[in-house]
């Protein structure tokens, strides 16, 4: 799989920022990414990082999910939570378990469905001149039986679900950014 940034359908001229291999603040090693899209957002870091950890409002923003269930919380921060998704006709259901939550800087969870690992989703914040930059991630993780779930579930051959995860990044931070800008407005 051909691996490429872009900013909101743009193409960027200029590498992925590079990560310390070993991970940061005691976190799992990130890796790379299958899909990045990126937006700036005209709001301090850790306002933006707020938003997006209150995992609630995702369901705002994205459009596949409908609904998040948070059944776990360590220090008032979501661990495990439901992601109720639809797409056309097609319904399902995503466990995910946070694996970072370092606030102002990165939020990212694994996705899994009936035990088996669909993708890593993740969100990165960079203070620019402007605001935050925000960088929105998905990397695959799929088995073949994920695969085929997938398949039944989503109603999408898994080669297209690049395409419909990109788009729906694009959407996502589009719509998250004019909340917040509104917001301040």
């Amino acid at each position: 799989m051909r691996r490429e940034t872009y900013e909101c359908g743009v193409p960027l001229n200029r590498p992925p920022r590079s990560f310390s291999p070993h991970g940061e603040h005691g976190y799992p090693a990130l890796v790379s990414a299958d899909l990045n899209e990126r937006i700036v957002v005209a709001a301090e870091p850790s306002r933006v990082y707020d938003a997006v950890a209150d995992l609630h409002r995702i369901a705002r923003w994205s459009p596949e999910c409908f609904a998040v269930w948070v059944y776990r919380r360590r220090d008032g921060i979501p661990t495990r939570f439901v992601g109720f998704n639809r797409r056309r006709g097609y319904v399902w259901f995503t466990n995910c378990r946070v694996i970072i939550a370092d606030p102002g800087r990165e939020f990212t969870f694994d996705v899994s469905t009936f035990g088996l690992p669909v993708s890593r989703w993740g969100y990165r914040f960079a203070a620019v001149d402007a605001g935050t930059e925000v960088t929105e991630f998905w990397t695959d993780r799929r088995t073949p039986g994920a695969l085929r779930l997938g398949r039944v579930f989503t109603g999408k051959a898994a080669h297209m679900r690049p395409e419909v995860n990109r788009d729906g990044m694009r959407r996502t931070l589009r719509r998250l950014k004019a909340e917040l800008e509104s917001a301040d407005a």
